[in-house]
C-alpha cells in the first residue's frame, strides 16, 4: 500500500505528466460543451407554420396551422413558437403568409390592432360614424371603447337667442377612439396618444340629423359626448327634448329625398343562394378581388366577423339564423346586407 502511495506521489510530482494530465481534461471539457452545444442547437422543436397561403386581414383559424419539427438553431427570436398565439389572430394588413411559412411576430396581429377593425363592428344597417373630440370633451381621455355614449347639442349663443340645451341621440356604442392620424389611443403603447375621434355606426335616420347639425357652427351649434345615463345642466340654459332639436335641424336644412337604391344594380353588392333542406348550405358570392382590391367579410347570427380571400363562401345552417354579407373598399364604403335564415324541416 505503502509503495502505491509513494508511487502516485512520484507520479504527481513529475510536472511534464501533470501538464499532459491537464491538457487532456480541459479538451474533453471542451469536447463535452462543444457536444452539448451542438445537440442543443440541432435538437428540433414543435413550430407552428402555415398548412395554407393566408391573406391579409384574413382570421387565421385552427385548420390553417399545424405543428411540425424545426432545428433550434434554424429559428429566429421573431418566430412564434406557440399555437395559442396565432389561432384566433388575424395577418398583418400588408403580409402573405405563404404555405408552410412560420408565423412571425410582425405578421400575426390581433383584431383590435386592425386599421379596420372599428368597421367590423358596425351593426348591420349602419353607416360609420366619425365624431370630432379632443381631451377636454373625452373628460381627459375616459371614454372608452364600448363605452356607450349619448350625444348632447347646444343651439344659441345666450346673446342673439337663448341657449337650448339637449339630448340628440342616445346610447350609441363606441367602437374605436383615434387620434389625428388615425392610431388607436388605447393600444398597448408607451406612447401618449391624445383623441380626436371616436368612431361609431349609427342608423341612416341618425347619422342624416347628427352631420346636419355638426354643419351649424354658425348658428352656435355644438355637439358634445356624454357618458350615457349622465345628465347636463347649464345656467341660464333652457333644456328641450329631442324632438325640438330634430325640428330646429329640419328648420335649417334642406332634405334631398336620397334616390332608391336597387341592389341588383350594385356589382360589389355580395349575393347568396341556398340549397334548402336541413342542414341548409348558405353560399356567398362576392366580387372578385376579396383580400386584395376589397375587404370581404361575413357574420353568421351575429357572431364573430369572418374575412373571405376567394370568391365563393359556404356557410352551414342547422335551423333558423341570419347572416350578413360586407364588401369594403379600400377607402371605406361598405357594401352590406343583411337576410334571414328561415328553418327548413
Amino acid at each position: 500500500m505503502n509503495n502505491v502511495m509513494a508511487s502516485a506521489k512520484k507520479f504527481f510530482r513529475n510536472k511534464n505528466v501533470v501538464t499532459v494530465l491537464g491538457v487532456v481534461i480541459i479538451l474533453i471539457l471542451l469536447y463535452v460543451g462543444y457536444s452539448t452545444q451542438i445537440n442543443n442547437a440541432v435538437e428540433p422543436i414543435q413550430v407552428p407554420v402555415a398548412t395554407q397561403t393566408i391573406q391579409p386581414r384574413t382570421q387565421i383559424t385552427d385548420d390553417m396551422v399545424q405543428m411540425v419539427d424545426m432545428p433550434n438553431i434554424s429559428l429566429s427570436d421573431n418566430v412564434i413558437r406557440s399555437r395559442t398565439q396565432i389561432v384566433g389572430k388575424y395577418s398583418n394588413v400588408n403580409s402573405v403568409i405563404p404555405e408552410g411559412s412560420m408565423f412571425y411576430t410582425d405578421t400575426v396581429i390581433s383584431e383590435e390592432e386592425l386599421p379596420d377593425a372599428a368597421f367590423a363592428k358596425v351593426k348591420a344597417g349602419e353607416v360609420v360614424y366619425n365624431f370630432p373630440v379632443n381631451m377636454e370633451s373625452t373628460y381627459g381621455n375616459s371614454i372608452f371603447p364600448g363605452n356607450m355614449i349619448d350625444i348632447y347639442m347646444k343651439v344659441g349663443n345666450g346673446t342673439d337667442e337663448p341657449i337650448m340645451i339637449g339630448k340628440l341621440i342616445e346610447n350609441i356604442e363606441v367602437l374605436a377612439v383615434k387620434d389625428s392620424s388615425g392610431r388607436a389611443v388605447f393600444e398597448n403603447t408607451s406612447e401618449e396618444r391624445t383623441p380626436a375621434m371616436l368612431i361609431f355606426g349609427l342608423k341612416s335616420n341618425l347619422y342624416t340629423i347628427l352631420r346636419k347639425a355638426s354643419y351649424m357652427e354658425g348658428l352656435g351649434v355644438e355637439l358634445y359626448p356624454v357618458p350615457h345615463g349622465g345628465e347636463v345642466e347649464k345656467e341660464g340654459a333652457t333644456q328641450v327634448s329631442t324632438q325640438q332639436l330634430v325640428d330646429y335641424i329640419d328648420a335649417h336644412s334642406v332634405n334631398i329625398p336620397e334616390a332608391e337604391v336597387n341592389p341588383e344594380a350594385d356589382e360589389l353588392m355580395p349575393t347568396v343562394s341556398e340549397t334548402g333542406g336541413n342542414p341548409n348550405t348558405v353560399t356567398i358570392t362576392f366580387p372578385d378581388g376579396c383580400g386584395d382590391t376589397y375587404t370581404c367579410t361575413y357574420v353568421k347570427d351575429n357572431g364573430q366577423s369572418q374575412a373571405v380571400t376567394k370568391k365563393t363562401q359556404d356557410v352551414v345552417y342547422t335551423g333558423a339564423g341570419s347572416l350578413t354579407a360586407t364588401v369594403q373598399e379600400e377607402d371605406g364604403t361598405p357594401h352590406s346586407f343583411t337576410v334571414d335564415i328561415p328553418l327548413n324541416e
